[in-house]
């Protein structure tokens, strides 16, 4: 069969309108398209291939589980799954963890928990969500409306209640909404989908005091956050600010679906036998890859390896911006980078993409502003200084029109 990008328009639902390119191979931060054309991965698959293309430990993790078992049910525990989950436990907060297939269903999961843990402590009053604008937490219905971003949620009909938004980074809008029928505040310690902005230290903590003065949970989307983006194995860890709950996806996986939301013993035994599951959640093989992934990045090498290639970025693109004058700020922490253009060039983040893509890089957007930049966390140096280079054609090739 041929299959091409034509083949798309007539197979698909048209809710995307990918790229002519169509990769079909990858080793490492390098990628082949069915013509054979090379690019440097920057986008990481959004930030979740954490490892790059085809990592050994992970095809070693998919090869020997694949060839022992697949899928049970929630039924029956397996051996891959326990062995995450204690993983999981003993290098963050969390005491008890849930399993499922992506960052959406981990944050339904969280916000489920929430809400059945303050009916049961303190009533059917205690319901209210607070979230915040730009927020992105997935596309369900119930994780799109808490999520700040209307165009995503619009457009659907009746949106689930109880559920308010304050601004990033302003302490005082969310106390303007706070109350004690406060149940949760949900937020990323680093906005992603909203344009990479970093919390300040002043407002996450105030959060987190908030939360302890209502009696609210605190839940952490740690979707694209986690599993090493920033540095650290989760980005609490930098902020020392503890979440409630913790959602994680994406990197934890390296590929592979797999969603997990992390809490105390105390929180989640508010989901009782039958309160909630996820056909999937859990299966051995996701297991299995996560397990070799979370294996492979909480490690001292790793995790330093990000800080040191965060600096080589940044250098980079800076050193582009004095030649081009194109951004206003390079900001974001570890290997999730967001570079903000300036008010020449403001809202076409894509016509950089594009350009990107046509010099042999793959890079993201976040929002019409900023040019995002989410690469393995083990992305070679070499890797990083070839895809500088061809992102700075792609930055001339836009400023000459």
């Amino acid at each position: 069969m041929n299959a091409t990008r034509e083949l798309f328009d007539e197979v698909m639902v048209p809710n995307y309108a990918p790229s002519s390119v169509v990769p079909v191979r990858g080793v490492g931060s390098r990628v082949w398209d069915q013509e054979n054309r090379e690019f440097i991965d920057f986008a990481g698959g959004i930030a979740v291939n954490c490892l790059g293309h085809c990592h050994p430990n992970l095809v070693a993790a998919l090869k020997e589980q694949g060839e022992k078992l697949w899928h049970l049910s929630n039924v029956m525990t397996n051996e891959p799954a326990l062995r995450l989950a204690k993983k999981l436990t003993d290098a963050t907060f969390a005491e008890r963890v849930y399993f499922a297939n992506s960052g959406a269903e981990s944050n339904e999961a969280a916000l489920k928990l929430a809400r059945r843990w303050a009916i049961d402590n303190h009533g059917e009053e205690k319901n209210e969500i607070i979230a915040f604008s730009k927020g992105f937490h997935g596309r369900t219905f119930f994780t799109v409306t808490v999520g700040g971003q209307p165009a995503y949620s619009d457009g659907f009909g009746p949106k689930p209640g109880a559920v308010d938004h304050a601004e990033y980074n302003d302490l005082a809008s969310l106390e303007a909404l706070m109350s004690d029928k406060t149940c949760a505040v949900m937020l990323e310690p680093l906005q992603g989908e909203g344009g990479i902005i970093s919390p300040t230290q002043e407002f996450i903590e105030g959060v987190r005091a908030l939360c302890d003065k209502h009696n609210a949970l605190m839940i952490f989307d740690e979707v694209q956050t986690g599993v090493g983006r920033t540095g650290d194995l989760y980005a609490y860890m930098g902020l020392g600010v503890t979440p409630d709950i913790l959602t994680s996806a994406k990197a934890l996986g390296g590929g592979f679906p797999i969603g997990a939301m992390l809490t105390t013993a105390e929180i989640a035994k508010h989901l009782k036998p039958g309160t909630h599951g996820s056909t999937y959640g859990g299966n051995p093989l996701a297991c299995a890859v996560a397990e070799a992934a979370l294996d492979t990045v909480n490690t001292p090498v790793v995790l330093d390896g990000v800080k040191q290639r965060e600096q080589m970025f940044r250098e980079g693109l800076n050193a582009i911006n004095e030649k081009y004058n194109v951004f206003a700020e390079v900001r974001g922490k570890g290997l999730l980078i967001g570079a903000v253009l300036n008010d020449t060039y403001k809202g076409r983040a894509r016509d950089f993409l594009v350009a990107s893509a046509n010099n042999g890089l793959m890079a993201l957007v976040a929002g019409a502003d900023v040019v995002r930049f989410t690469p393995s966390l083990v992305i070679p140096e070499e890797d990083i200084k070839e895809g500088l280079a061809r992102f700075e054609k792609a930055v001339a090739d836009v400023v000459n029109g």
